[in-house]
């Protein structure tokens, strides 16, 4: 039996989480300011996260905000806390800031285009039915052996994170 509200609920989720991914992302992108743009970057990953909730894996999605938001949005916070202040700006003309902006649109364009045509022409397999219950036992031996891979990579870029964290911290601000 079908629930149009359901689907309709689903619908209205799948949109916010891809509205809040895009206009998080918008911000990274056209602010010029780090910390707004490091606050997009996180409004991206809490979107990316309701994608992947969406798709029913809300371990990656669990991830996603641990990791991305949690310690490499909070780490680049601390890079830009503890940088120096007084960088010299760049000198670009205005020339090169077209040209680059152009190759930008143009490569986006043939992304989106190439993804737009895979979507209407690909066979799409049926959602799997999923045995487990959600128990502590089942979310173990699923990352130990279907999800070890993402797992390993996720605990990969922890560490990195860690890792940059403490150099930045350790090196700290230069004394004039």
């Amino acid at each position: 039996m079908k629930f149009p509200a359901a689907e309709l609920i689903a619908s209205a989720f799948f949109i916010i989480c891809l509205l809040t991914t895009g206009v998080g992302a918008l911000i990274a992108v056209f602010t010029t300011r780090i910390i707004r743009s490091v606050c997009g970057l996180a409004i991206t990953c809490f979107g990316l996260a309701g994608l992947y909730y969406f798709l029913t894996s809300p371990f990656l999605a669990l991830m996603e905000i641990l990791i991305y938001v949690g310690a490499v949005c909070v780490t680049i916070v601390f890079a830009v806390m503890l940088s120096e202040p007084d960088e010299p700006p760049r000198e670009e003309s205005r020339g090169t800031v077209v040209v680059w902006a152009g190759v930008a649109l143009l490569a986006s364009g043939a992304i989106f285009f190439g993804l737009w045509q895979l979507s209407l022409t690909a066979g799409w397999n049926q959602p799997v039915q999923r045995v487990s219950q959600g128990t502590v036992q089942d979310l173990g031996v699923s990352l130990l052996t279907t999800y070890s891979m993402p797992f390993e990579v996720i605990s990969l870029a922890l560490l990195v994170a860690i890792l940059g964290a403490i150099a930045i911290a350790r090196t700290g601000r230069t004394k004039p």
